[in-house]
């Protein structure tokens, strides 16, 4: 179903908050006035599955600044924003969204961008790419990926060998995942659990499933704001890494006894199960800020539960049969986009600059293997000169004696 605009109050609504994404999204703002000049997508179609957002929009403008016909779906049935969803359609982007879809809307709406022949598709989860491949759509000459969870699925696709177009894996990008991972999602997060449940996080035992750049990155904030963080790990390196920063390490069956918050950033399945809701403090918080809503076993949590009510908007109490309550947050769905505004505008800035130089790579660069690549590492550089610039920061150059150093093996004392 395509976003039609009848509220233009709305519209007008998600109008200012999007200008107000663009004034601190200085990069990319310099990349759409380029692409102004140069029309690198000219006749081009592009699809597009992400959360449909304020900062998202300033991606879609630049695009279509660049030439091209614009297609958007949500990569979430909860984070779409209604008002930026209809901003976008007064302005010519084609919008299928609309925040608490159905699954059932989810995948059709996800069909009507398919419906338009993309030619690049730009996706946040691979759910649009897996499609485009599962119903053999013809004419996509590539795609980008802007999380690890998508990431991780397109370079199994390419182990099996059935990949039909070359992938840009922006979430691989230094400047995306060293920054929205964890500046983003640390703080996103966060913010998200504040919204739904307004608890004190000083104090309290929080609990992070998972301690990749998402991970950290929550850790670190929770930390900031006076908690005991708890990590819980399957990679002992990154269990080790843990424990080094600083954070106590143990398996999630003793976490789930002491946690007062409990958040998982790892993109795999039932991380937190049965056996753990039953061992969990009354009024344990759980939430999960992974793309899917698996981390947390949603169907355990209701055969244990005897009763559920929603107590705040988001925050859906479970009284076990135990007598404890736990609190599910945003269904278990990614509690930064659903219960507050995602990642600032500040760190997507870097984020949407790899995806709007992904697009315009995969147009320009010929005879790309149908495999899982970076970004070119010059691009990456030259986004973080960009974002420097902006902030008023020069750093040093080597000198030619320096490179002449660097690059002979001849080197020593």
């Amino acid at each position: 179903m395509k976003y039609r605009v009848k509220d233009t109050k709305r519209a007008s609504q998600g109008d200012l908050r999007i200008e107000w994404a663009e004034s601190k999204m200085p990069v990319l703002r310099l990349i759409r006035e380029r692409f102004k000049k140069e029309k690198p997508f000219k006749g081009c179609r592009i699809g597009c599955c992400l959360h449909v957002t304020t900062e998202t929009a300033n991606l879609m403008y630049t695009l279509k600044a660049g030439g091209a016909s614009v297609f958007l779906t949500a990569s979430n049935p909860l984070s779409t924003q209604d008002d930026v969803a209809a901003a976008l359609a007064l302005k010519g982007i084609g919008v299928f969204a609309c925040n608490g879809e159905s699954r059932r809307e989810y995948y059709a709406n996800m069909a009507q961008v398919l419906k338009n022949r993309p030619e690049i598709v730009i996706d946040d989860g691979a759910d649009l790419i897996s499609t485009v491949h599962r119903k053999r759509i013809k004419g996509v000459r590539g795609g980008t990926e802007e999380t690890t969870t998508g990431v991780v699925r397109l370079k199994q696709m390419e182990r099996d060998n059935v990949l039909r177009f070359p992938i840009i894996a922006v979430n691989d990008s230094l400047t995306k995942h060293l920054f929205d991972n964890r500046y983003g999602t640390g703080q996103s997060t966060i913010d998200g659990i504040l919204r739904a449940t307004n608890i004190l996080i000083s104090g309290c035992n929080f609990v992070v499933a998972g301690y990749g750049w998402c991970g950290r990155g929550l850790a670190l904030r929770a930390k900031g704001m006076g908690a005991n963080v708890i990590v819980t790990e399957v990679d002992p390196v990154k269990a080790l890494e843990a424990r080094m920063d600083g954070y106590t390490v143990m398996p999630m069956a003793d976490a789930a006894k002491v946690g007062d918050v409990f958040i998982t950033v790892t993109g795999d399945i039932n991380v937190i199960r049965g056996e753990h809701i039953r061992r969990m403090k009354d009024g344990a918080l759980v939430g999960n800020s992974g793309h899917f809503d698996v981390e947390i076993d949603k169907k355990a949590l209701a055969r244990l539960s005897k009763k559920k009510r929603a107590i705040r908007p988001l925050c859906l109490e479970h009284t076990l049969r135990n007598g404890r309550r736990v609190y599910l947050l945003s269904e278990g769905r990614l509690v930064n986009l659903t219960a507050a505004e995602g990642h600032p505008a500040m760190v997507m800035d870097l984020s949407f600059a790899n995806q709007a130089l992904a697009a315009e790579y995969l147009l320009q660069t010929t005879r790309l293997k149908h495999i899982v690549y970076n970004l070119p590492v010059a691009i990456d550089e030259r986004i973080a000169r960009l974002k420097l610039r902006s902030m008023g920061i020069k750093i040093d150059r080597l000198t030619a004696e320096q490179k002449k150093y660097l690059s002979s093996w001849k080197t020593g004392t």
